[in-house]
């Protein structure tokens, strides 16, 4: 399994699209075995779903995300776990043992205004 975690300076971002770098995770056998860092391409409508998606993401963590981008993970079958603050692999991990559940923020302005 591969978790992208939408962070920035190691910490989950408030919003995915507008983070510093997305911190993948491999999970085998319930544990990371390996950790990158991959730098945000940018933030264009519909682009970061089907990036993600094509680097093999399963699940995609951040503090808040817009519905419509929700929808373009979910149609590519990518869990969405919105609501997540704090260290980024402290979040992959909480992930990993049930403990992080998804608040299903959304944001519903672009220009976020503290909501997301």
């Amino acid at each position: 399994m591969r978790i992208a975690v939408a962070s920035n300076g190691g910490m989950v971002t408030e919003h995915f699209g507008h983070c510093e770098a997305f911190n993948i995770f491999n999970e085998e056998n319930g544990s990371i075995v390996r950790a990158d860092r991959i730098p945000n391409p940018g933030h264009r409508p519909g682009f970061l779903p089907v990036y993600l998606h094509e680097m093999g993401v399963d699940v995609i963590i951040s503090g808040g995300m817009g519905g419509s981008a929700i929808h373009m993970f979910n149609e590519r079958n990518i869990e969405v776990v919105t609501g997540a603050a704090g260290d980024a692999k402290f979040a992959a991990e909480g992930y990993l043992k049930g403990e992080l559940k998804s608040t299903g923020s959304v944001c519903h302005e672009h220009m976020h205004h503290g909501e997301c």
